[in-house]
């Protein structure tokens, strides 16, 4: 597992659920900014234990950028799906994101 900074985007609305002993887990569907060819796979899902989920849900809406502190974790038998990718975030940051600018000519 390694810890890492991402700036992401969301895509859809958070969807929470309760594992034992009543965990909170919320999981977030995010795309990567990306200047390369749309066709690359950027899309991850993003795994929030406990009370910070609450807060993407409270205060962040769709389409907001947000930078993300946490472990990557690798399936490694399945990795050419995207899904087998997981980031279980620990720290979420605001960014503004009429400030984010991406030139797609690069």
């Amino acid at each position: 597992m390694n810890y890492s900074n991402f700036i992401v985007k969301l895509l859809k609305r958070p969807k929470q659920s309760l594992v034992k002993k009543n965990i909170l887990l919320t999981k977030l569907d995010v795309q990567f900014p990306s200047i390369r060819n749309k066709t690359d796979l950027n899309m991850i899902s993003l795994f929030i234990w406990g009370d910070l989920g609450n807060d993407i849900i409270k205060y962040y809406k769709i389409n907001d950028y947000i930078l993300v502190e946490g472990f990557i974790s690798l399936n490694r038998e399945k990795l050419t799906n995207n899904q087998q990718i997981k980031i279980s975030v620990f720290k979420i940051y605001p960014l503004n994101r009429d400030k984010i600018r991406i030139n797609p000519a690069l």
